[in-house]
């Protein structure tokens, strides 16, 4: 074989090589594209970085309570009657003793007046009655003296003493008729005064049923009906809420408590449990209560709140300090937990749990300080073995809300 036979076999063999390995290369590229468009995607969670802190455990309600004024009173009139005059309205402010609605009064009124009338008539049959027993008297004094001169026989200093005794037992009687004069004065007040409502205590009127020229009928026994005049005081707040009756028997008065309002997401009012009701609440055969209020720590923190908000109770029964703990939501049923690993797949991890409630649980096995725990358990696809990663949104989401707290 000549020299350029070998240089030209050489090179279609150059050229079989060069073209298979392109072919290769192509083939690569192709399987590659393949697998990235067929590749799973990878799931978004959210997640939460086991730390150290404290870990309470806690009770908390069964159902949502509400705030309740220290006093609060459904005031009417104790007599029927229409109404006169109404000298407030929802929203103000009254003080004790005000006049709070008048009821038509003209004839007990009219009662009163004629009482006083009387009594000033009996005071002035007392001064005649008792000024002629004075007189009758001094007629008696007058005989006897006349007697001892014998002047005037036995027989009239008899009569005069006789007079005179009868005059003053019509003195003595008469301030009886002034003490009854009197008496049905004071029943004449006590009419007129059954007409107005007054303010039992400072507060703030919350309802009022009525209006000027309507007729208000006092409650019959037991048939409540709307009061007049619904005042509270809210100077003084507290929360009231149900407690399981299982949780109930290990609270205790004087336990830290801590109070969550609707109207204030984010926000805790510290506490303390004033008062543990002494019966159980069957309001469901199958979930009973026991009722127990919490005071506020700093009342002045509270002095916006308003009565009837709705609010919930968690009361501290124990804590520790210093202990790895994770979010409760991230626990499934088994003590178990999905970690993020280094590699972007979701871990199942078997913990050992302590002390628990509804925000945090503590870690005494089976995570270390700084690992990603899975939050959002119930999305599609979190599983072990999953791809995932982070879903920043929600990340960003929570940092702008702590921010704002």
């Amino acid at each position: 074989m000549t020299t350029n036979a070998v240089s030209s076999r050489r090179a279609q063999c150059g050229g079989l090589a060069l073209s298979l390995a392109l072919a290769l290369g192509v083939i690569a590229m192709l399987a590659a594209g393949v697998w990235y468009l067929t590749r799973p995607k990878p799931i978004l969670v959210t997640v939460a970085v086991a730390s150290v802190g404290r870990v309470e455990q806690t009770v908390a309600n069964t159902r949502a309570g509400s705030v309740m004024p220290c006093r609060r009173a459904k005031l009417a009139p104790p007599a029927g009657g229409r109404i006169e005059k109404l000298n407030v309205k929802e929203g103000d402010r009254v003080r004790p003793g005000q006049v709070l609605l008048s009821l038509w009064d003209d004839d007990v009124a009219a009662r009163e007046r004629l009482a006083r009338e009387q009594l000033q008539t009996a005071r002035a049959h007392v001064r005649e009655v008792c000024e002629m027993a004075k007189a009758s008297a001094r007629d008696a004094r007058r005989a006897r003296d006349l007697r001892e001169k014998n002047f005037v026989s036995q027989e009239a200093v008899e009569r005069a003493d006789a007079d005179a005794t009868a005059k003053q037992a019509s003195c003595d009687s008469t301030g009886t008729q002034v003490a009854e004069a009197e008496a049905r004065i004071q029943a004449s007040r006590a009419d007129v005064d059954r007409t107005v409502l007054r303010a039992p205590f400072a507060g703030i009127v919350a309802e009022v049923n009525g209006e000027v020229g309507e007729y208000l009928t006092p409650s019959p026994p037991g048939i409540p009906t709307l009061p007049a005049v619904d005042l509270i005081d809210d100077s003084c707040l507290y929360v009231s809420a149900p407690i399981d009756e299982v949780d109930a028997a290990q609270i205790k008065v004087g336990m830290n408590a801590r109070v969550t309002l609707d109207a204030y997401r984010g926000q805790h009012f510290p506490g303390r449990v004033r008062r543990i009701a002494p019966y159980v609440l069957a309001v469901e055969k199958q979930a009973r209560t026991v009722e127990v209020e919490v005071n506020f720590d700093k009342p002045a923190e509270a002095k916006d709140l308003l009565v009837g908000y709705s609010a919930d109770i968690e009361i501290v029964m124990g804590g520790h300090d210093q202990v790895v703990r994770i979010p409760t939501p991230a626990l499934m049923p088994g003590n178990r937990v999905l970690v993020l690993g280094a590699d972007g797949r979701l871990q199942e991890r078997k913990i050992d749990t302590g002390l628990s409630n509804w925000e945090y649980s503590e870690v005494k096995s089976g995570l270390s300080r700084g690992d990603r725990v899975v939050t959002s358990l119930e999305r599609e696809g979190v599983k072990a073995g999953a791809v995932a990663v982070v879903d920043q949104s929600v990340t960003e989401k929570k940092e702008a809300a702590k921010a704002q707290q």
